[in-house]
């Protein structure tokens, strides 16, 4: 039998090979030697650092409080969620679902605290050229250009003084005692701020 001859570069790289398992097999190892692990440390782990309570909503609330205990507040917080106003029929079955509950509890913190809000004023009752009652409104557009509000976007005020001098066009600044939580009329909820009012900055001075 007639044995064929390998090609060419089966030879080459036959003798590639051996050549190499020579040269490893002759050649000492270079390098130092990969040195064991070292043990395991001994003692408890590090624990990880305790991560900080979150504030309460009535630490957020007393925040901004100023020397006279007058806490600032904006519509931005008031106004800041979304509120569905629940169907309720007064005359027959009560409403199932608490209106409060909508209300976050950052909100629910201002309750019955001494706030300064700013925002529009439409007065509601006048009495000898004074507002004793009126809304806080968020946007001037509610009050003089027939916008509905949401019903977080303004704050029924009571005045507990003789009452302060109307201003329509321009931002004031009511301070007074906050109250959070539903406002009913004739069994139906008509509001969730209402505020003793207690004086007015306005941008004139006026109170």
């Amino acid at each position: 039998m007639n044995l064929r001859p390998l090609p060419r570069f089966a030879v080459v790289v036959a003798a590639a090979a051996a050549t190499l398992l020579n040269v490893t097999a002759q050649t000492p190892p270079r390098g130092e030697p990969i040195k064991p692990l070292a043990p395991a440390p001994k003692g408890d782990p590090i624990q990880p650092a305790a991560s900080k309570a979150a504030p309460k909503p009535e630490a957020l609330a007393s925040a901004v409080a100023g020397a006279d205990g007058v806490t600032l507040v904006g519509f931005d917080k008031l106004s800041g969620f979304k509120y569905e106003v629940p169907e309720e029929n007064p005359g027959s079955t009560p409403a199932l679902a608490n209106p409060d509950s909508q209300i976050p509890e950052t909100v629910k913190a201002f309750n019955g605290k001494r706030v300064a809000l700013k925002g529009f004023m439409l007065p509601l009752k006048v009495e000898q050229g004074l507002v004793t009652e009126l809304l806080i409104m968020r946007d001037q557009s509610m009050c003089c250009y027939g916008s509905v509000p949401k019903i977080n976007e303004w704050v029924s005020v009571k005045m507990t003084s003789k009452g302060v001098k109307p201003v329509m066009d321009q931002a004031i600044t009511m301070q007074g005692t906050l109250k959070v939580g539903a406002i009913r009329e004739n069994g139906y909820l008509v509001g969730i701020y209402q505020m003793d009012g207690e004086k007015m900055d306005g941008p004139l001075g006026l109170q």
